[in-house]
């Protein structure tokens, strides 16, 4: 069996070439997959604190903005929003 060297180089290339994309591409995917969770723990937070606060009269506004803002800040996060909601 005759095999080309030319063949052997553009597979190690190639195999080069196929795990500097995936080292670019995982990075920025575990972000968006961290940054997606915030974003779920801040809802579920906003959530159970609309339960626990509703018999004082407060509330928050539900949506995917202060949802990410609750997740990636977490507290100060949920305050600034009723901050806002209270301004605006």
């Amino acid at each position: 069996m005759d095999t080309n060297p030319a063949i052997i180089i553009a597979a190690l290339i190639g195999l080069f070439l196929l795990y500097v994309l995936c080292r670019l591409f995982i990075r920025p995917l575990k972000w968006l997959l961290k940054l997606l969770l915030s974003c779920a723990l801040g809802c579920l937070a906003m959530l159970l604190a609309n339960k626990l606060l509703s018999n004082f009269g407060i509330s928050f506004a539900l949506n995917p903005l202060t949802a990410a803002l609750s997740g990636i800040l977490g507290l100060p996060g949920m305050a600034l929003t009723l901050i806002l909601q209270n301004i605006l």
